[in-house]
């Protein structure tokens, strides 16, 4: 129950100022046990949705902590799934409350409950094949925030003209913002963010190896572009998907309230 369930409670005299007081000052985090607060109220804090890091975690602590934010959300996204942590969930849970992305390492546990759309779209590109996992990540992420997704990957540099043909598939979806994931020298995002006309955030890639390798080349890259990027951390998908998807549903947001203030004219 959310703040807004708590006020229409209390108009509907469905709950009483006392209970509803001690409801309120519920909101904000569930703890399990000692070693985990999960932030219930991030999304409708900040627009972005909590998730489970797997990674470092003992697989008995995720399904549990999945379990919790299950019962808070109706969903819980975890990243960086290991196969001992998938294996866990699979047994807690049952295969059919379970969307396993292999290339991006992620599962959403679910009651039934599908991701809520928002009307929001947000593109995809990766330069190589090698990058596919990271921008898989993001995407996830802005699925699970509401966001319609479409990517085109292996379109990099070192065949530039299977780019054009790829972004006229992008534009035709008319993306409210465009993550770029490249390893390596990291060019792709800046070419990419000189060709169209949303914002782009580029995913630096710990592909490549030797001088610059592990995905460092690709952040300077990125940093230095001469397009106006965003750019996130190396192999930040997560971090990539919720701000693009924030974006996206920012512009989503702001059409609907035009067209609603339009049709109130129309009305008048």
């Amino acid at each position: 129950m959310d703040l807004i369930d708590i006020l229409k409670a209390v108009k509907e005299g469905k709950m009483d100022l006392e209970t509803a007081e001690k409801q309120a000052q519920g909101l904000g985090f569930v703890s399990y046990m000692d070693i985990a607060k999960l932030d219930s109220h991030r999304k409708s804090r900040t627009g972005v949705i909590e998730a489970i890091l797997a990674d470092c975690k003992d697989p008995d602590d995720v399904v549990e902590i999945a379990r919790v934010m299950v019962l808070e959300s109706k969903r819980a996204l975890i990243t960086r799934v290991l196969p001992g942590h998938l294996e866990a969930l699979k047994q807690a849970f049952g295969q059919d409350k379970l969307e396993w992305n292999s290339r991006a390492r992620t599962v959403v546990v679910h009651d039934g409950t599908p991701a809520p759309r928002t009307g929001g779209v947000v593109g995809f590109v990766s330069a190589g094949t090698a990058d596919i996992p990271a921008a898989e990540e993001a995407r996830v992420v802005a699925s699970e925030m509401g966001c319609e997704t479409v990517a085109v990957y292996d379109v990099g540099v070192a065949g530039i003209h299977r780019l054009i043909p790829a972004l006229d598939k992008l534009k035709a979806r008319m993306p409210g913002a465009i993550v770029v994931a490249a390893g390596r020298e990291g060019t792709l995002p800046t070419v990419v963010s000189g060709l169209v006309d949303v914002p782009v955030i580029g995913l630096p890639v710990s592909t490549g190896y030797g001088a610059g390798g592990r995905g460092e080349a690709a952040l300077l890259a990125m940093l230095q572009s001469c397009s106006t990027l965003a750019v996130v951390n190396i192999d930040a998908g997560f971090v990539a998907g919720a701000y693009a998807a924030r974006i996206a549903n920012m512009i989503a947001a702001a059409y609907t309230h035009g067209k609603e203030g339009e049709t109130e004219q129309t009305r008048e």
